[in-house]
């Protein structure tokens, strides 16, 4: 059975403020939820292990089919509170990553060197490297045995320097994924703020926000299909 890494953040606050923060719920249990009735199977991974935060404003958006994946017993365990550590992985086991979103993966996933391998080498034995939203985050800094970044040249998204201001966190992230992304090279498409779009270049697929999730599921079902 083929099977996918699930990656998600240990970031329970942003950072310098008491506002938690963490995985955007949705952003791993529609894709999971996808994925999962299409037949392939998913691992989770976190930059620590183990315990998974929830930022509580995603909550708020979960349809029926998610929910009842948050509350199932496995996601419980494998995802929020076993979650597997980068040196629990082996690559070869996988046809993709995919990094969720929610503002905590902003401070554990652009310098994570050992989640930053298993994805170069999941990329270079054919498989493919997707993500939503924040998730972007995980990509920006990959590079291949010669040093180049693997987004540059290549036509991805994520969260926009717009959907930033508009959620009001533009004081406290660390940085644009957008300004970094185009810093490394990138061709950085976007459309209107909050409205689903996801855009495949070879073997990377990305989606804008939130509601990009389905849109990034189904790119990488067809490419696997």
């Amino acid at each position: 059975m083929k099977k996918i890494l699930v990656v998600l953040t240990n970031v329970t606050r942003y950072q310098g403020t008491e506002e938690p923060t963490g995985l955007w719920l949705g952003e791993a249990t529609e894709f999971v939820a996808e994925v999962q009735k299409a037949g392939l199977a998913v691992d989770y991974v976190s930059p620590k292990g183990g315990f998974v935060p929830l930022d509580p404003r995603s909550m708020k958006y979960t349809d029926a089919s998610t929910l009842a994946l948050y509350e199932s017993e496995d996601f419980q365990q494998r995802a929020l509170t076993q979650s597997l550590a980068p040196e629990d992985i082996h690559p070869e086991d996988y046809v993709a990553i995919y990094y969720t979103g929610g503002h905590g993966v902003m401070w554990d996933f652009p310098d994570n060197v050992a989640l930053q391998q298993i994805a170069r080498t999941i990329y270079q034995n054919g498989g493919y490297l997707t993500s939503v939203c924040h998730g972007i985050a995980g990509l920006l800094h990959i590079q291949d045995t010669m040093g180049n970044y693997l987004i540059a040249n290549k036509s991805i998204t994520g969260f926009t320097n717009t959907e930033e201001f508009l959620a009001g966190k533009k004081s406290v992230v660390p940085f644009f994924n957008q300004q970094v992304a185009e810093a490394h090279g990138a061709h950085f498409k976007k459309k209107r703020a909050y409205k689903d779009f996801a855009i495949q270049d070879g073997r990377i697929i990305t989606g804008q926000n939130p509601f990009s999730v389905h849109s990034v599921a189904k790119l990488l079902l067809a490419a696997l299909s």
